[in-house]
């Protein structure tokens, strides 16, 4: 794999009829990296990783995954891909079991008309442990708390042993004590496990904390990436958001307080 990059980004382009999505993005991921993505309502975020994972096509451009280009190989591609949209999208109502939610993650490897075997049910028991909800394994997803149901959710994708995991804002509409829990089980799997993160995110106060590398977006174009004590500071963040400095700072300094 060259560079061992896990994942090539080429002057991709994406058109939403008269909208151009992104605007000639190139970015390059490593094995291993936890990538925090942060920008303004958009700016891109949410199309990047669609065109990842070959759910939006490229007007031109290349995107390559574990080095296979997305364009031919969409179903390997998303086989070692775990998406996981906003909580927001995610309906509650199914009418199934938090361990029967989970056991589904299995079907991709499995094919829908063959039951789990013993290896399969045993991932599933893992998958819960690590996101600390086996207790909760006979639960209807619909009476999961909103925290609880993005551990479902994540256990849901994980037992798919993935090699690249996206999240796009996964902690929309949790409290401050849930979205903490979340950033930090990611933060342990990517460290545990050498699972490759990338994690769109408005939450500037925990970001930080996980992150290698933070990429700064905009407009459809990536401004800036590097490491987090380097793009997360006043200057970068007020011209990202378009906010004067002293607002930016005071932003900052309730971030800091919660």
């Amino acid at each position: 794999m060259r560079d061992n990059y896990i994942l090539n980004i080429e002057d991709a382009v994406v058109r939403y009829k008269d909208t151009v999505a992104l605007k000639g993005v190139c970015l390059q991921v490593s094995q291993g990296e936890f990538v925090g993505i942060i920008g303004p309502n958009g700016s891109g975020k949410t199309t990047l990783f669609k065109a990842i994972t070959g759910l939006v096509g490229l007007k031109s451009g290349k995107i390559e995954v574990f080095s296979k280009s997305i364009d031919t190989n969409k179903h390997a591609v998303r086989k070692k891909v775990g998406f996981i949209p906003e909580i927001g999208k995610i309906d509650p109502r199914i009418p199934v079991s938090v361990g029967e939610m989970v056991t589904m993650g299995r079907y991709s490897d499995l094919g829908l008309l063959h039951w789990p075997k013993k290896k399969d049910l045993s991932m599933v028991d893992e998958a819960l442990d690590l996101v600390e909800i086996k207790s909760l394994m006979n639960r209807p997803v619909g009476h999961l708390s909103a925290g609880e149901l993005q551990r479902a959710v994540i256990a849901h994708y994980m037992v798919r042993k993935p090699s690249l995991f996206l999240l796009d804002e996964p902690t929309t509409s949790l409290d401050w004590k849930a979205r903490a829990d979340i950033v930090q089980l990611m933060h342990v799997i990517n460290k545990a496990q050498g699972l490759t993160i990338m994690m769109v995110s408005h939450d500037l106060a925990t970001l930080p904390v996980v992150c290698t590398r933070v990429v700064l977006m905009k407009n459809g174009l990536i401004v800036n990436n590097g490491i987090p004590e380097k793009m997360l500071n006043p200057e970068n963040l007020a011209e990202l958001y378009d906010l004067s400095l002293t607002d930016m700072r005071k932003r900052l300094s309730t971030f800091n307080a919660d």
